[in-house]
């Protein structure tokens, strides 16, 4: 057995290597078919084929914050700005709910336009109407009093990329007036509130590296996520990261199959992203070990407008396309999409 395979296996009985051992694995030249297998393998045995899907509402483009790799950062002005209004986006839930999504995400940037009031208010409806479903929220940094009215209102989850786990890496990529700590301090008030939460980081980011990615593993290891969103840094041109080269396709799929063997239960999406870089993306996404996908429900005449990156997948289908689309590609890859809030299915407190 070589020292790859030895590696493989211990990390998916034991769900733990050294920072020594993740780095070998991290940056090993041979193929990745075991890894992949080893991964698939644990999350079969666990959620067996299903795949549980996600509408995401893309409700509002509008962002306080600066983030130096961020399509609709503040100071992009070349973005043509949209908010969905509360009846839009509940013709979006009621579209989604049609074609079997039992999870709702509100996605969208930190919007001021968006005060708790009005949060609250757009929660208590979607609850209202749709009692059967999970709601996810993932409109960024909030103070832990606004993130109590939200769970109070009737959100169930929230996702929150923490970036990065390293400091002097996340003022590499965000404004002096943004804080690592910060961002911190709000997933563990989300999970001390009792969300199901998400975290996650991108992968082939400037300026990263090995080391910063072991740290990432290791704080997704103190949080214990339910989520865990992760995909290639891909550059928008109108962005101070425009230059800069994307993450591949390779990296992301190897670190997906890693933390499918460190976080057995944990719900990793097969993100757009993924699809973005290659055609078949989304799949090889599932068969590295994701469970999770995350098709857009957002009217077609904005999805163009919420942009995080450069040449960004599906933006001109309309919610049935999308999801008919999706399905095929789910069972192509040898998985079934599943009409389920698609909770975690917990085995245990991760190391």
């Amino acid at each position: 057995m070589t020292e790859k395979l030895e590696l493989i296996r211990r990390l998916k009985d034991e769900h733990d290597l050294s920072d020594s051992e993740l780095k070998k694995l991290i940056e090993s030249p041979e193929p990745d078919a075991d890894l992949f297998r080893a991964a698939d393998e644990l999350r079969r045995s666990i959620y067996g084929e299903d795949v549980y899907i996600r509408g995401i509402v893309e409700f509002t483009n509008f962002c306080k914050n600066n983030c130096y790799y961020c399509g609709i950062r503040r100071d992009n002005r070349r973005v043509e700005r949209y908010r969905l209004t509360d009846d839009q986006i509940l013709q979006c839930c009621e579209a989604g709910y049609s074609l079997g999504y039992r999870t709702f995400v509100l996605q969208g940037g930190e919007d001021p336009y968006y005060t708790d009031d009005r949060i609250c208010g757009l929660l208590e409806k979607i609850r209202a109407a749709y009692p059967d479903c999970a709601i996810t929220l993932s409109i960024g940094e909030k103070s832990r009093e606004s993130y109590q009215k939200y769970f109070d209102a009737g959100a169930d989850r929230y996702l929150l990329r923490h970036e990065t786990a390293d400091d002097a890496l996340y003022r590499r990529w965000h404004p002096e007036e943004m804080d690592l700590s910060n961002r911190k301090r709000c997933l563990f008030d989300l999970k001390e509130i009792g969300y199901q939460v998400g975290a996650g980081f991108m992968v082939g980011a400037p300026y990263q590296t090995t080391e910063h990615l072991i740290a990432d593993l290791r704080f997704l290891q103190e949080l214990d996520p339910d989520m865990i969103g992760i995909g290639p840094f891909i550059h928008h041109v109108d962005t101070p990261f425009g230059d800069q080269q994307s993450g591949s396709l390779e990296m992301t799929l190897r670190m997906l199959s890693i933390l499918r063997l460190l976080f057995p239960d944990a719900l990793i999406p097969s993100t757009t992203a993924l699809g973005t870089i290659d055609p078949q993306g989304r799949e090889k996404g599932f068969q590295a070990g994701a469970n999770v996908v995350m098709p857009n429900i957002t009217p077609a005449n904005v999805r163009e407008l919420y942009l995080l990156y450069d040449e960004k997948i599906c933006t001109g289908e309309d919610a049935f396309q999308c999801r008919g689309c999706l399905e095929g590609r789910v069972f192509g890859a040898g998985y079934r999409m599943v009409v389920s809030r698609g909770d975690r299915i917990r085995q245990g407190t991760a190391k």
